[in-house]
């Protein structure tokens, strides 16, 4: 390497070189703001000054009972203040925080406990049934049985019982509220463990770094615009991506965490109004059903909110719902393995000035790369050079940059696999408009094939989603004899809505062209994943018993 003046004691020093980790913003957050709420739930209160002792306290007993740098624990609860400590606390010993989905049955999450080698769990009430049957699993296996600590809630009004060694509240209360915690000497240090939906074997286990989550909270800003002390509401589960990031990016914020054990759109609307919240993220699921409650239960909110959806691809229909609504909805997309959110459909000032539906489809794409992502590309998975930026051309999705995993823990093909060519590999197809915009057009497994056309599911779905009827809509292939595939509809209907399925097809006819249009439709509630994502595998397979109509 050529010598050079700037390589000659400009060191890397304690200095000028701090490991980056979100820890910090919780510490920034007590010191500027100590008496400013950061946590409400229900009658509790609490500053950040005082959630920043409760974390050290809980991080001090975790480091007595034990707990080391790269240790699992594990966390089965619901949005509540101790979801909220826990993704400071458990790092703040060096160990990893595994965030347990807590919409899965017993035998997954057996799973998980085994394949993290989890040390500890922290288990809410609500959730003792299915997790006594999965500790069951494992001592059946003779595996060693993570050291079980409840959580109780005041909100909490069901039948499930205590099932630890020690309630939180007294574990906690062993520890040091002064407990000095170190950051990690290398950011790249892990600290989560998040499983995938695991539609098809067992879920991967996406292991994020100290550094990608710092870089992606402060993104989340960034894309947000969101200013100092944020009433953020936690309607998307913090499970899920730990929340996106967003417990790390509300503590930079210094906002408020306003806890929410249940998604029910009541006491969605009664959180906005009662406590002015400023921010909420979502899936598309949720956003449908908070357009489709009643109009009583919105009523009195005046102020502005600002409402993030991802997962999949919202349709135009749900988009101006939210618009005519009074909500300012940013679209983001990402998966598990890039944080959450690492693309973004920016805004344009000249938007404003087209019609609703113009303003709807420009707004439903994915959009380009967050601020602190390096790259987000459409690019063809077998040269791997970007396809051309016509609208038209399809390739798939990839990412390069802080904002993607580490890898799949225990896995090293999965791993290499996704990173093949230097790029993260989303399996999403989509293509790249003119912009520079990423727009989905399904997922490659998706793509439905008739007569030796491609359709996309989601544009035939978009279509659907504008029936005044429709809840919720997936298509999917039905095998047919004549086309190989032809594309068929799975419905929900909206509460007193009775069309045909002939109706639905007419209504098709209108939007698509001929071959798009679906060859069969029902009705009835679609499968979805235990993070709200409708079950296209299970679709297809019901898909072949479904009858055929004449279009």
């Amino acid at each position: 390497m050529k010598s050079s003046i700037f390589t000659q004691g400009l060191d890397k020093n304690p200095a000028n070189y701090v490991a980056q980790s979100p820890l910090t913003f919780i510490e920034r957050a007590a010191l500027v703001y100590p008496q400013r709420p950061a946590v409400i739930h229900g009658s509790v209160t609490r500053t950040w000054s005082e959630t920043y002792a409760r974390c050290r306290q809980f991080a001090s007993a975790l480091t007595q009972h034990g707990i080391q740098r790269f240790d699992t624990v594990a966390v089965m609860l619901p949005n509540i203040p101790a979801m909220v400590e826990a993704h400071f606390a458990i790092p703040m010993t060096g160990a990893v925080l595994c965030a347990l989905n807590t919409r899965l049955d017993a035998s997954a999450i057996a799973f998980m406990l085994e394949h993290g080698e989890a040390k500890v769990v922290l288990i809410d009430p609500e959730f003792s049934g299915v997790m006594q049957a999965a500790l069951a699993i494992l001592h059946e296996k003779k595996l060693p049985l993570p050291y079980v600590i409840d959580v109780s809630d005041a909100m909490y009004s069901g039948s499930g019982k205590a099932i630890g060694s020690i309630e939180y509240e007294q574990f906690i209360a062993k520890g040091d509220p002064e407990f000095s915690y170190q950051l990690p000497s290398d950011e790249w240090d892990s600290i989560c463990l998040n499983y995938t939906s695991g539609t098809t074997g067992n879920p991967k286990g996406v292991v994020y770094s100290h550094r990608g989550a710092y870089t992606n909270a402060i993104s989340n800003i960034l894309e947000w615009d969101m200013p100092r002390h944020p009433v953020y509401l936690w309607v998307l589960p913090l499970f899920h991506c730990n929340g996106w990031c967003f417990p790390w990016t509300v503590a930079a914020r210094a906002g408020i965490n306003v806890c929410l054990r249940k998604v029910d759109a009541k006491q969605i609307f009664d959180a906005i109004r009662e406590h002015q919240v400023t921010h909420y993220c979502g899936a598309p699921i949720v956003h449908n059903m908070l357009i489709n409650a009643p109009d009583d239960l919105k009523e009195g909110i005046t102020h502005r909110v600002s409402a993030m959806v991802a997962g999949a691809a919202p349709p135009a229909a749900m988009i101006e719902g939210m618009e005519k609504m009074g909500f300012d909805i940013t679209h983001v997309y990402g998966l598990t393995e890039t944080y959450g959110p690492a693309s973004v459909c920016v805004k344009h000032d000249d938007w404003t000035s087209v019609d609703v539906g113009e303003r709807a489809r420009l707004n439903a794409r994915q959009g380009v790369r967050y601020h602190l992502q390096h790259a987000a590309l459409v690019m063809d998975p077998e040269t791997m050079q970007p396809v051309p930026a016509d609208g038209e051309t399809m390739g798939e999705i990839m990412f390069r940059g802080n904002i993607a995993m580490k890898g799949y823990l225990k896995n090293e093909k999965a791993t290499q696999e996704a990173f093949a060519g230097g790029w993260f590999h989303s399996g999403d197809l989509a293509v790249m408009y003119p912009d520079g915009y990423i727009k989905i057009k399904d997922r490659s497994k998706d793509i439905i094939i008739s007569g030796g056309e491609n359709i996309s599911s989601i544009e035939v779905e978009d279509v659907l989603y504008r029936h005044p009827a429709v809840l919720a809509a997936a298509v999917v292939a039905k095998p047919d004899s004549k086309w190989g595939e032809t594309p068929c509809a799975f419905i929900e209907l909206k509460a007193g809505a009775n069309p045909t399925p002939e109706e639905i097809l007419e209504h098709c006819k209108k939007h698509l062209a001929g071959f798009k249009v679906p060859r069969a439709v029902v009705f009835g509630e679609i499968p979805k994943t235990a993070t709200g994502k409708i079950q296209k595998f299970e679709l297809r397979k019901r898909a072949g018993s479904a009858t055929a109509i004449d279009v």
